[in-house]
């Protein structure tokens, strides 16, 4: 007897013909994509609006002092509000001295974090390693400020100042670089102060750029038998130079900007006496902070906020030589490709 096979019945809701339509999808309200084309042109209109509109203010704030010094004011060292004399050179040298020492520190330091946890550290401690190094950056300027005035000025007093002092008596050139008053403030406490500011911004940036080279890059690497510095130095650093570069630009805009850490272990002293690292000394955003309250209406205010247009215009240099540099990066990257 033959087997008889189920008999299923057929609807033919159960499956989609050929010639059945797509179902329809919902459609839009044509005003919802014009309303968001408006909102994002208009978010980017009101940033451009909103820089213009500061360069403005400060340069028609800063016109009375531009027109009474001119480009003078750029490398005159007087400031005698008495006598409305004013000129910026110090407050000039102050930032982009701190600004640099900071850098000098911040930089080997923030590569020897960013490779100790990409490249050696254990796993158990990278975690926990990294967001300590996180959290740096969450600690408020004014912290940092006390902190240095209070802990590590003499600190630096004690330890570095007075033995290079004693060291370098006598010695032309190098006892200039260490004289001034041993109380551990000046240009070189408030660099290294900057330094620890911007160790967690750099070190974080190149962290993430060191992890984003292949896996297969370095392990070929290490197959050949190069060692961690190679692999580093031959395969890491060219491949995330871009990245890296940025994140030291990042770095020094941070330095530049800090107002309150350096206000209190600068000195505050408005005179280029000399070039000591140890002299007390004073930079734009400390003056600002110090003297903008007080100022009279007339040629201080004006010469205040002079400096904090040259200050603008630092920082544009800054940021549009960086971004010169990463085009050129990559424009090499992309020819070597």
């Amino acid at each position: 007897m033959a087997a008889t096979l189920p008999v299923t019945s057929y609807k033919p809701d159960d499956h989609v013909t050929p010639h059945s339509k797509p179902p329809e999808r919902r459609r839009v309200a044509p005003w919802a994509d014009r309303l968001f084309s408006i909102l994002a042109h208009g978010a980017a209109w009101l940033t451009l609006l909103l820089l213009v509109g500061i360069i403005g203010s400060l340069i028609v704030g800063a016109a009375p002092a531009i027109q009474h010094f001119g480009l003078g004011f750029l490398w005159s060292t007087d400031w005698d509000p008495v006598q409305e004399k004013f000129g910026g050179l110090v407050m000039i040298y102050g930032t982009l001295m701190t600004s640099l020492i900071a850098l000098v520190i911040a930089v080997p330091v923030s590569f020897g974090i960013a490779l100790f946890l990409t490249e050696m550290s254990p796993r158990w401690l990278k975690r926990p390693l990294g967001t300590a190094i996180e959290l740096l950056a969450a600690v408020p300027s004014i912290v940092y400020g006390m902190w240095g005035l209070l802990v590590f000025s003499p600190i630096l007093s004690t330890w570095v100042q007075q033995p290079l002092q004693k060291l370098f008596k006598g010695v032309p050139v190098l006892e200039t670089f260490v004289s001034g008053a041993p109380v551990g403030i000046g240009l070189l406490s408030a660099g290294i102060i900057l330094a620890i500011m911007i160790i967690p911004f750099i070190a974080s940036v190149m962290r993430d750029v060191f992890e984003v080279t292949p896996p297969m890059l370095k392990e070929s690497a290490y197959g050949l038998g190069a060692t961690t510095w190679e692999v580093v130095s031959r395969v890491v650093l060219p491949y995330t130079k871009s990245g890296v570069v940025g994140g030291v630009m990042l770095g020094l805009g941070r330095a530049l900007g800090e107002t309150m850490a350096v206000t209190f272990v600068i000195g505050n002293f408005n005179q280029l006496e000399s070039l000591s690292l140890f002299e007390a000394a004073n930079s734009i955003t400390s003056a600002l902070a110090n003297e903008f309250a007080e100022a009279g209406e007339g040629l201080h205010q004006a010469s205040l906020i002079y400096l904090g247009l040259v200050l603008f215009f630092i920082t544009f240099v800054v940021l549009s030589l960086s971004k010169l540099l990463l085009a050129q990066l990559r424009k090499g990257e992309g020819t070597k490709s």
